[in-house]
């Protein structure tokens, strides 16, 4: 008894990538489909059976799967209405092999196989898959083989100073793949550098920038989009006054090349400002260790601007305080009305409101109320308003539940470019505790060395180096009366090293 063959549900693909002659009778689409059709019939004893809905796409590129009957193809085989998709070439299928890839993913995923007529090539058996297999294993390699070598040619371009492509630098346009000065935009960049130089940061630059109205470069897009145009950031003018382009130079992996395009800046010029950008960056970093900024990130002033924390040093007392970001990016007639405050004023100030409100809830320390509870600070002149998330009746902070309260009594202001004078922070106090101890041990090593001991056992014994030791010992002389300052909590004296450095060897009168 002979078995009847399973039915196969074939559909028929077909594309022309251009519309030249889609309207005679039988055309390309025509002619692909009949040859399918002509295909499909030959495998009738093989259960194959072409389903009526036709599939075609005409004047539409094989390097996009954006295709609408392609699209209505997939989704039909997402349905499980199709077994075999029948094409004329692999090549009417498309022409990315990104895309084939994808597209023999969702084949296999819905038991979807594809042959091409002309090409002896049939997924539904082994050979096929393994031929598939084997063509997309030296389509790989071909991919890869052409990446090297546009990446080599990418690297010996570099090497030779050529520009490739990119962001066009502002002091340049791009003409025939080249870069050529621009000599209005030229002079812009020449007029940053040397106001560099005579001004000596990034923020007296952008300052100064804004006063005469300079912008960056503007770019149209290939959207047709213009971008630029705008005030500089420090960001941007960092990076401009970093780019080597401006002294014909290309940089390709961390290497710099001599270029091909003209350069713009003097070369003790550019070098100059690489020196002073590294100076300031070195003692930036030296200068801001940051502290325990108890309202980071939630302090505002009564203009928008983010308040960030910043501190000073003056006669060896460190100062905290949040400053407005307006204020910071030299724009300050956009702060607010106080633009600086006393960072543990206005600290102890929310801690207290905060330890009044809540401090029969699950937390008592003012730090921890501020990170449950307290979403925002704004400052103003005369005082500060808070807004505060509420404790629902399951003793749960609600964050939709939000309370504003405006606090009346006053947080002093810092004046531009003044030192906050309320509250030394702890450091400070720390830092006289520490003279204090220091002073005593130093008063112990003076007697060990009149005895006949040295400053390495004594380096040996404290954990020290001979040389901190020596730093330090002039602390045993130090006047009776200063001592009794420091122990009153009075007097600042700076770093211990620096304190010992002024210690004098000779009390004046006044001091005995």
């Amino acid at each position: 008894m002979s078995m009847e063959p399973k039915i196969t549900r074939c559909a028929i693909y077909t594309r022309k990538s251009t519309e030249h002659n889609l309207d005679l009778k039988f055309n390309s689409l025509e002619a692909q489909r009949e040859a399918c059709e002509a295909y499909i019939k030959s495998q009738a004893h093989e259960g194959w059976e072409l389903i009526p809905t036709r599939f075609d796409d005409g004047g539409l590129s094989g390097g996009t799967l954006d295709r609408p009957a392609l699209q209505r193809l997939l989704g039909a085989i997402r349905a499980r209405q199709i077994d075999t998709v029948a094409i004329y070439k692999v090549d009417r299928l498309t022409r990315s092999l990104t895309d084939f890839a994808k597209l023999v993913e969702i084949f296999d995923k819905y038991g979807t196989s594809f042959v091409s007529i002309t090409q002896s090539f049939n997924t539904t058996n082994s050979m096929g898959r393994l031929t598939l297999n084997v063509l997309l294993s030296f389509a790989q390699f071909e991919r890869e083989v052409i990446g090297e070598r546009v990446r080599d040619k990418f690297d010996a371009s570099k090497r030779k100073g050529i520009w490739m492509g990119g962001t066009v630098p502002m002091g340049y346009v791009n003409r025939d793949k080249k870069l050529i000065v621009d000599a209005e935009e030229a002079e812009s960049v020449r007029l940053i550098f040397n106001k560099y130089l005579e001004l000596g940061s990034v923020g007296a630059v952008l300052q100064e920038l804004d006063r005469i109205g300079l912008k960056t470069k503007q770019r149209r897009l290939s959207g047709g989009r213009i971008v630029g145009g705008a005030r500089f950031g420090k960001g941007g003018l960092n990076h401009l006054l970093k780019n080597r382009c401006y002294v014909g130079e290309i940089e390709h992996r961390n290497e710099f090349h001599a270029a091909c395009h003209e350069p713009i800046v003097a070369r003790e010029v550019f070098e100059a400002v690489q020196v002073k950008l590294a100076e300031n960056t070195i003692e930036k970093k030296l200068k801001f260790k940051r502290g325990r900024f108890l309202l980071a990130g939630l302090i505002f002033d009564n203009a928008g601007n983010r308040m960030g924390p910043s501190h000073t040093v003056k006669q060896g007392a460190r100062y905290r305080y949040y400053v407005s970001r307006a204020l910071l990016h030299w724009r300050k007639n956009e702060a607010g009305k106080v633009s600086r405050v006393s960072a543990p004023a206005i600290e102890k100030l929310v801690e207290d409101y905060l330890l009044n409100r809540f401090a029969d809830g699950l937390q008592t320390n003012g730090p921890a109320l501020i990170q449950t509870h307290l979403r925002r600070v704004v400052v103003t002149a005369g005082a500060i308003s808070l807004e505060v998330a509420l404790v629902n009746g399951a003793a749960r902070v609600d964050p939709h539940d939000i309370e504003t309260v405006t606090l009346p009594r006053l947080v002093s202001p810092v004046r531009h470019g003044k030192s906050p004078r309320p509250a030394i922070d702890a450091p400070s106090r720390r830092s006289r505790d520490l003279a204090l101890t220091a002073i005593g041990k130093a008063r112990v090593w003076i007697e060990e060395i009149v005895a006949g001991g040295t400053f390495s056992e004594i380096a040996k014994r404290e954990g020290k180096t001979e040389r901190q030791i020596r730093l330090l010992t002039p602390l045993a002389f130090a006047a009776p009366k200063l001592v009794e300052t420091l122990i009153a909590g009075a007097g600042d004296m700076g770093t211990i090293s620096h304190f010992a450095r002024k210690v004098p060897l000779r009390w004046p009168k006044s001091t005995n």
